[in-house]
């Protein structure tokens, strides 16, 4: 199977209370890819825009893991994609210190040929109107379109959003997004509403309080690891949804008992990504710890019980 990945390519840097990254390399595609790559061990397909001081190095580490970067436009003369944010003391919320659109504000995505009869299709957080073009680009429609988007868009391309809501099968979005997306304060009424839309499937994430799986009458609950640790939440999101269609895409059939075990799999490993600044904990994971974190969460949501009569 293969997979194309719309999405940022960027620099962040990162704030906690406890240390300070410098500039790293991030942005939502970067971890998609990587996260899938565990799964998928060639057929991913990066479309992305940096300037020309996003370093060959950065570059490296999508071709290291099998990821094409045919799709990756390199801007001579421009500058890439910047974040930079503070982590307050819950590391749950951060503050927006500064945001360079660079060459993201003209961004217009344009799919290499190799890449428009692709399986599965993650379409990250970009402008609706950049996700539907690339879907008007396939050949064919995927097999499952992933869809990731925020409050920014709600706030200021709302039908944009609504349209290309009617294109995809899976939404993923947090819990706050949700309640706006929909009106919403019960997150299984926003699920409901959201799932009207044109999703077939919803995933609300919680962070540090696990993640939500709806498909018409069903819901999955799939709680987060506790962790000793957390040094950098920047990018769990968008390693959970890399892991998440990674997995499907890795899968012969789709429904909702894959769709919970991607769950699964995306969580751990975003659990994997908060451990240490930007992508480096991402960029090297063994086999074997893979296994026994997936074998952790497993633990953790095991048990045997006997109902009274």
């Amino acid at each position: 199977m293969s997979l194309l990945v719309i999405g940022t390519v960027a620099f962040d840097e990162v704030e906690t209370p406890f240390a300070s990254s410098g500039r790293i390399i991030g942005g939502a595609a970067t971890y998609v890819s990587l996260a899938a790559s565990y799964f998928l061990k060639s057929g991913i397909h990066l479309v992305s825009v940096v300037g020309d001081d996003f370093p060959e190095s950065g570059i490296e580490h999508f071709h290291r893991r099998g990821i094409s970067t045919e799709g990756l436009q390199i801007k001579a003369g421009e500058k890439s994609f910047f974040w930079r944010g503070r982590y307050r003391a819950d590391m749950n919320s951060r503050d927006t210190l500064e945001t360079q659109l660079n060459v993201l504000a003209d961004f217009n995505p344009v799919l290499p040929e190799s890449a428009k009869e692709c399986d599965f299709l993650m379409l990250g957080n970009l402008m609706p109107s950049l996700q539907r073009s690339v879907l008007q680009q396939m050949n064919r429609r995927p097999k499952l379109v992933v869809l990731d988007t925020m409050n920014f868009w709600m706030d200021s391309a709302w039908d944009d959003l609504i349209d290309t809501l009617t294109m995809v099968d899976v939404l993923t979005i947090n819990d706050e997004e949700a309640r706006q997306l929909s009106g919403e304060f019960s997150l299984v009424k926003a699920a409901r509403k959201i799932l009207s839309m044109g999703p077939r499937y919803l995933v609300i994430k919680k962070g540090e309080n696990g993640a939500l799986l709806f498909h018409q009458n069903e819901i999955f609950y799939a709680p987060a690891l506790p962790l000793e640790e957390v040094f950098d939440p920047t990018g769990a999101g968008d390693s959970f949804a890399g892991g998440f269609i990674g997995f499907l895409a890795s899968q012969s059939e789709i429904n909702f008992e894959t769709m919970k075990q991607a769950v699964i799999y995306g969580s751990a490993i975003a659990s994997f990504c908060v451990e240490k600044f930007g992508i480096e904990r991402v960029i090297n994971l063994e086999p074997q710890e893979l296994s026994d974190r997936i074998r952790q969460f497993v633990r953790l949501v095991d048990f045997s019980i006997q109902p009274g009569n």
